[in-house]
């Protein structure tokens, strides 16, 4: 084919905006730029097994490099399929470039093959940016458009690109009427806060006696920071789930995650603190925040709009978190404040989650799974996690490593994110040894597929470990409890039920490695042979779905009378003495 096309300017304007990698799968509408990928060579394409598992990567890839993930489909059911990635991105606040083919610009309205409104599709999830290039000469500018976009909106932009017009001669841009130039250039640069908004947080900080810290997100690259002003207020210190990461939970006074599955120390500060200072997160669990008036609010987050979104404060600070907080340090007096009350209850909490992680279960207790990895999870890995009851026990029981970074489908909450997240924290740096948290419904919608694409390319990768942890117990378990918790019923075994799968032969057809671990005393070993395994390697460790999801006490307390209606129901009386256990070690607990 001679000359340049509208694809390769596709190509060329990927490259100029830094993008390594493209996500996806391939189709006849969008095969000019994948024949563009082809003669370039760059950025390299990442193959998956499904577009959802594609864009879920591209989400990955934003979370763990803080770069623009981008991710390629063809029309029709491609671009439908990319939709549950992209609402992700969107809920969790990271930047995605979709691009997205589309039949001839000639058949549209024709009711063609394959032909959807791809701009209504994409309303809500790209409300940002969404842009069907009509002509070669718009094609450079919606690109431009689309990254800067993202970037400043941290959500999905997606741009549409019609069949035809990716095979039109590549443009050369007059400089004349209707003919838009850009550039290819973006700088965050930093949000300075006004210094009104910081005195008068200081004030309301200095004014209050039990001080707490909600870190979220947002305080990404303000660890120092969050530390230094907690120290210095003798204030207790709370994550958010996506804010986990980002807080050394060794810390005397971290509290943990906060939230439905968060800690008893979270839920005792947030319930007890008569001031909360609320640093980049929006946590949805509006329930486990301080009742409204019964604390004194502060928010500091980038985002203005995302201000007082969750809980009456008193001062907005629209901000850089690093740079607000080390701004507000001087403007707060020292004190000693409630510290003391706050470690008691920290410490209780730690020794209540190791009493949890003991208990015996049937086979083993999923906690138990979990915490054996502290302390052999090295300080230079990665960990993604997907959805379900697994979330619980990475917010309860991994203690993650400074600097380690631990992603998942947060706020949209969707299953099936975990491989696809670990294949992108592996693609991204693969040098870095890799763990993977699932439960074996996750792994069962996604994870079988994309254990094809780690079969596919491990052998490349610089450093091997690729350690993905099943905590195989044969039921949806998260739902199984909202089932009895929310709604006082019998778990139904027909919606319930998961088909058990031999996830370390499979995984060993594929040229990997695994085991099956059905003792409490073979966990500890397994992690150790997979985190030192010569290939990826499969834990396929069968846990108990019983072991109790309660939230944090004393909301814990109030749920588990309907509970133990539903194991009643179910004549399950092994669940029904797993839970009354675990209530009566939080009561024991308290402090």
């Amino acid at each position: 084919m001679a000359g340049r096309l509208v694809a390769d300017v596709v190509v060329e304007r990927l490259t100029a905006w830094g993008v390594n990698r493209v996500f996806g799968y391939s189709g006849d509408g969008i095969n000019p730029v994948l024949g563009a990928l082809r003669r370039a060579g760059a950025p390299g394409f990442v193959q998956a097994r499904h577009e959802e598992n594609a864009a879920f990567m591209a989400v990955g890839h934003a979370k763990y490099t803080g770069g623009v993930g981008v991710v390629l489909a063809t029309q029709g059911p491609g671009a439908v399929h990319l939709l549950n990635g992209l609402y992700d991105a969107r809920m969790d606040s990271v930047p995605v470039v979709a691009f997205v083919g589309q039949q001839s610009q000639t058949v549209l309205g024709s009711a063609y093959q394959q032909e959807i409104d791809l701009l209504s599709l994409f309303k809500d999830v790209a409300s940002g940016f969404r842009q069907q290039v009509a002509s070669a000469d718009q094609a450079p500018m919606v690109i431009d458009r689309a990254f800067k976009a993202a970037l400043a909106t941290r959500s999905p932009a997606v741009v549409i690109l019609p069949h035809d017009v990716q095979q039109e001669p590549a443009p050369e841009l007059e400089h004349e009427h209707g003919v838009v130039p850009s550039a290819p250039v973006w700088s965050s640069g930093t949000l300075m806060p006004q210094e009104q908004d910081l005195h008068d947080a200081g004030t309301l900080l200095n004014a209050g006696s039990k001080l707490a810290l909600l870190v979220g997100q947002g305080a990404r690259n303000a660890q120092p920071e969050v530390e230094a002003l907690a120290e210095k207020l003798g204030a207790a210190v709370v994550t958010s789930l996506l804010g986990k990461p980002y807080v050394n939970e060794a810390l005397p006074y971290a509290a943990g995650t906060m939230g439905h599955l968060g800690t008893s120390a979270s839920g005792w500060v947030m319930a007890n603190c008569d001031t909360l200072l609320i640093v980049g997160s929006n946590d949805p669990w509006t329930e486990f925040y301080p009742p409204p008036g019964a604390a004194r609010a502060v928010q500091i987050d980038r985002d203005a709009k995302a201000i007082g979104n969750r809980y009456p404060v008193e001062v907005a600070v629209n901000g850089d978190a690093a740079e607000s907080l080390r701004a507000l340090l001087p403007l707060v007096t020292e004190r000693i404040g409630w510290r003391a009350d706050v470690e008691r209850h920290v410490d209780a909490w730690r020794r209540l989650s190791e009493a949890r992680a003991l208990t015996p279960a049937d086979p083993i207790n999923p906690e138990r799974a979990v915490r054996e990895l502290n302390g052999r999870l090295p300080g230079n890995a990665q960990v993604a996690v997907d959805v379900g009851s697994c979330v619980y026990w990475y917010a309860r029981q991994l203690h993650l490593p400074p600097g380690v970074p631990a992603h998942l489908s947060s706020t949209l909450a969707s299953m099936g994110c975990g491989l696809p997240y670990g294949l992108a924290a592996k693609l991204s740096e693969p040098g870095r040894p890799v763990v993977v948290l699932s439960g074996d419904g996750g792994m069962q919608m996604t994870g079988m597929a994309e254990l094809i694409t780690v079969g596919r390319l491990w052998r490349s990768w610089e450093n091997p470990v690729f350690a993905i942890c099943i905590l195989n117990n044969l039921d949806l378990a998260e739902v199984s409890w909202e089932q009895r918790e929310t709604e006082s019923e019998p778990r139904f075994d027909d919606s319930q039920d998961l088909p058990d799968v031999d996830y370390s032969g499979y995984a060993k057809l594929l040229g990997l490695d695994g085991v099956r671990v059905e003792n409490d005393d073979d966990v500890g070993p397994a992690w150790d042979r997979a985190l030192a395994a010569d290939r990826p390697f499969v834990l396929d460790i069968r846990t108990d779905p019983a072991v109790p999801l309660l939230p944090p006490f004393p909301a814990g307390a109030s749920l588990a009378g309907s509970m133990e209606e539903g194991f009643a129901a179910e004549g399950n009386a092994h669940a029904l003495m797993l839970l009354r256990e675990y209530v009566r070690l939080e009561r024991e607990a308290q402090p």
